[in-house]
């Protein structure tokens, strides 16, 4: 679990971002937060795997990955925004995103 602070949410974005880019071949301008994140950029699940696996090493901490499943059921994520947010509570609760709601 990491305190969030401006620089770090600013990071996740642009990583984000840069991640979608280059996997969709594709400009970061024309990403959004509003971006849909299969049909508007052709992404798939996948990739929240390998976005999670980048923060994890980045941060340095132990996520179980059932853990964010079960999150994920109750709180799906389809756009780029929805994306970062997940991304911010994962880096800033760990394992503990469970207990959120």
């Amino acid at each position: 679990m990491a305190k969030l602070n401006d620089k770090m949410k600013e990071e996740v974005r642009e990583v984000v971002l840069d991640f979608f880019a280059e996997e969709c071949e594709i400009d970061t301008e024309e990403i959004t937060d509003e971006s849909n994140i299969i049909s508007d950029l052709g992404g798939d699940s996948l990739m929240f795997l390998a976005l999670i696996e980048i923060f994890t090493k980045k941060y340095g901490q132990e996520i179980d990955l059932k853990t964010i499943g079960k999150y994920s059921i109750k709180h799906p994520v389809e756009t780029i925004g929805e994306l970062i947010d997940m991304q911010l509570r994962i880096i800033e609760h760990g394992n503990n995103i469970i207990n959120l709601d």
